[in-house]
């Protein structure tokens, strides 16, 4: 993948969200689940730099296949102000390639890569973050956006 793959989730609000339509630069991030500790953690920190996101022009979606309706308790429990979108028939995480096979405890079981891509205005994919480690990793992805 070079460039933003013309897909479409859907908001935590229900309403379609395609990819081509969003601010860019923008930063896309897959997580595994909602209310998961790490997941919560990095959508937190997306949320507390959000004002720096935009005042550097950046937009930024977080993305899982947890439903509308789980979205949208996640985002009011914890207050986050990071968009969120829904993937709920896997065309999405496809298309980015963070779908595959996982372990856990010793079972192996299809979920999400935790994963980032950061592309710029026209769209080109300039930067990607896997097997992301949740600790300081909002601020990594802000100092590269703010570098393009």
């Amino acid at each position: 993948m070079d460039t933003l793959p013309d897909v479409t989730a859907t908001g935590a609000d229900g309403a379609p969200v395609r990819l081509h339509d969003l601010p860019r630069p923008l930063v896309v991030y897959f997580y595994p689940k909602d209310d998961t500790p790490g997941c919560t953690r990095e959508a937190q920190d997306f949320s507390a730099l959000s004002d720096d996101f935009a005042a550097a022009g950046v937009g930024v979606l977080g993305v899982s296949r947890d439903t509308v309706a789980k979205h949208a308790r996640f985002r009011d429990k914890h207050a986050l102000t990071v968009a969120l979108a829904s993937d709920l028939d896997g065309s999405v995480t496809e298309a980015f390639g963070v779908w595959g096979e996982k372990q856990l405890y010793g079972k192996t079981y299809m979920g999400i890569d935790r994963a980032t891509f950061l592309f710029d205005r026209e769209a080109k994919l300039v930067h990607v973050w896997r097997k992301v480690k949740v600790p300081g990793h909002a601020a990594a992805v802000l100092d590269a956006a703010k570098a393009l």
